[in-house]
């Protein structure tokens, strides 16, 4: 199968087909993914909680990153595959949003680029479209403003803010980007805005009336070992599974139940072995194999 394009992305509201995303950080997380025929993989900057132990996205580099990029490219050769351009790397100025852009797409191997924000962005996003970087754009609550924000919280919430946001979507559709994420916007103002755009409206917390849903990998598997946000839900417990699975392997080891013969080879020929300590008085070590 050929990869999925913005273009299908696009085509997929156009029919009203509704789009399955989800975040992936390594090969074979990217691997399931694309088996089960998720069309788009972002390569979020959430890897800075979910597989770096960080509290918030904004340690996550460039490098981070792009080395993610690859492992889930390589494993993803159907889906979409979108990396997420990390804090600082896309606000200083369009060169330096450009390099980095470039590297993820370069280095990376990801099809697209996502980078979080409306006004201050426009001119980065405008860039990055002239020079044939597919850009996917972010509203509501964006992470990586999170200590301006002052925390976690709606975004678009009053007739004020809700039309700001609908503002910033629409000029970063003029601006080039091929689909917007919403994150946890209030549902109606989630739908008012899908209904104004002609690109895709991803949602995550902003409810069902956006094109398409993105989730974290963690989350929806019952991974995310402190904290399951309120907009996301865990479809099949793996953290338990794994716990059990974890347990089990260590009381094998412990009880001495593992390995069983099942798990073992064996030589073909006799073996004695020569410790070559005899010169200094130990007594050589000779091993026959039990037949």
């Amino acid at each position: 199968m050929k990869r999925i394009t913005t273009n299908d992305i696009r085509r997929m509201k156009s029919e009203g087909q509704a789009i399955p995303m989800v975040t992936a950080y390594d090969y074979t997380a990217a691997r399931l993914v694309t088996e089960a025929g998720i069309p788009m993989i972002l390569v979020g900057d959430s890897m800075g909680q979910t597989m770096l132990g960080h509290d918030s996205t904004l340690p996550v580099t460039v490098e981070d990153i792009v080395r993610a990029s690859a492992a889930v490219v390589r494993g993803a050769p159907q889906a979409l595959v979108v990396a997420d351009m990390p804090f600082m790397s896309y606000q200083v100025s369009r060169e330096e949003a450009l390099h980095n852009a470039g590297r993820l797409v370069k280095e990376g191997g990801a099809q697209a680029v996502k980078l979080e924000g409306g006004g201050p962005v426009l001119d980065s996003v405008r860039a990055l479209d002239a020079a044939g970087i597919a850009v996917m754009g972010h509203l509501g609550l964006t992470p990586q403003s999170v200590h301006k924000l002052g925390g976690y919280r709606v975004q678009g919430t009053s007739p004020a803010t809700a039309q700001e946001l609908l503002d910033d979507a629409l000029r970063l559709q003029d601006a080039g980007v091929f689909a917007i994420v919403l994150e946890l916007v209030p549902v109606e103002v989630a739908e008012a805005v899908t209904a104004r755009l002609t690109i895709p409206t991803i949602g995550i917390g902003s409810g069902i009336a956006c094109d398409g849903q993105v989730q974290v990998w963690h989350d929806i598997l019952g991974l995310s070992l402190d904290f399951q946000p309120k907009h996301s839900k865990i479809f099949a417990d793996v953290g338990a599974t794994i716990r059990e699975a974890l347990s089990a392997y260590s009381e094998g080891v412990r009880e001495r139940t593992f390995p069983t013969e099942a798990e073992t080879v064996h030589a073909k020929d006799p073996v004695v072995l020569d410790d070559e300590a005899e010169a200094g008085g130990i007594t050589p070590l000779r091993r026959t194999r039990r037949g």
